[in-house]
């Protein structure tokens, strides 16, 4: 290994332990944010220390054996045992280097999925409909919430519009790829000659700020709009001016929400969007210049890049940036999106990787 590794792994078993004290104390909850952000840490290092641990008692396994050696009697046993340990330490010190790649700082938030209807009319709402429920069912298997914040509801069914807040560990991380146009081609309900159209739906998925102190908000550059919202929701949503509208003056950012019953929660629930999104821009903004080398990175990259097809004739779906085609389609729609999450990381970690052996 070479020493640099071993030194960079040193440090992060002394960091494991100032960890261990820091979230033992008494005060550790005193301040929440950091107890987050400390317990964030102390997550992804600790399995990287395991690691580390793992090869130490590798490399002192190997020791042991080649002090038997010196016994004819054990010589042989003492052999195989190197071998398999130096095999060992090999396949530890690849994972080790995976494991210390850069990580996005944002694995680990909470998402605000947001999914727009595109080319194709009251096909695409349809569509959009359709890939909100996916999404759904995909964080029901993975034992996450979803919150509807805001939502344009179509004529025909599906939504024009429509955006929603996923909470659970490790949101970001597996959803993050998912950015992008979403391309379907099927017969519309509406079609009565059988013939197959094409329609588009974008999806982005930003992560969650910790809290809007980390984008700055100036109230001078805000525009808020109170209206009554409109749609279901009883007697109360539709006679009260319940609903509310953010713009942010220097971006143009707009955010409305309307789906809670008070005033309130409604500003609380767009300021939480708004700073999201100002995050996202602003994340954007630094990390463009990479993104544009790295495939993968569609979240970062233009929204309207094509990135996956939905063919229902076929029953196939084919993600463009791997090539990975699955004829499984109502798994998928019906949440099964890990084959296609676990492709995708795989494929940016790979990518990672081979970065790295180039420095």
């Amino acid at each position: 290994m070479k020493s640099s590794l071993t030194n960079r792994l040193e440090r992060l078993s002394v960091r494991l332990e100032e960890l261990n004290q820091l979230l033992s104390s008494e005060t550790a909850t005193d301040d929440l944010d950091n107890f987050r952000k400390l317990t964030r840490e102390h997550a992804e290092i600790i399995p990287i220390v395991d690691l580390y641990h793992a090869y130490q008692q590798t490399e002192q396994d190997i020791k042991t054996a080649r002090e038997m050696s010196s016994d004819p009697e054990m010589r042989e046993f003492a052999e195989a045992e190197m071998q398999s340990g130096r095999d060992k330490l090999a396949i530890i010190e690849t994972e080790l280097q995976k494991q210390l790649l850069p990580k996005d700082p944002n694995d680990d938030r909470n998402i605000f999925l947001e999914i727009r209807a595109g080319t194709g009319g009251d096909e695409s709402a349809l569509f959009a409909g359709n890939l909100f429920r996916m999404y759904t069912r995909y964080a029901e298997r993975q034992n996450w919430q979803v919150e509807i914040i805001s939502q344009s509801p179509s004529d025909v069914g599906g939504f024009k519009e429509i955006i929603a807040k996923i909470t659970g560990q490790g949101a970001y991380s597996r959803l993050k790829f998912e950015s992008g146009g979403h391309r379907v081609q099927r017969v519309p309900v509406t079609e009565t000659q059988g013939r197959v159209h094409t329609s588009t739906c974008t999806v982005a998925v930003i992560p969650e700020a910790d809290e809007i102190s980390e984008v700055e908000l100036n109230p001078a550059e805000l525009r808020i709009d109170t209206f009554r919202a409109s749609g279901a929701g009883g007697q109360h949503i539709n006679k009260t001016d319940s609903a509310v509208r953010v713009t942010h003056l220097p971006t143009g950012i707009v955010v409305e929400c309307q789906d809670g019953r008070s005033q309130h929660k409604n500003k609380a629930q767009a300021m939480s969007v708004l700073a999201a999104r100002i995050h996202a821009k602003q994340m954007q903004a630094q990390q463009a210049e990479q993104a544009a080398t790295r495939k993968s990175l569609v979240g970062t990259g233009e929204r309207s890049e094509r990135i996956r097809t939905y063919n229902f004739p076929q029953g196939r779906v084919t993600d463009h940036r791997i090539n990975l085609t699955l004829y499984k389609m109502d798994q998928i729609m019906d949440g099964d999106l890990d084959e296609i999450c676990s492709a995708l990381m795989a494929e940016h970690q790979a990518d990672l990787l081979a970065a790295s052996m180039e420095e």
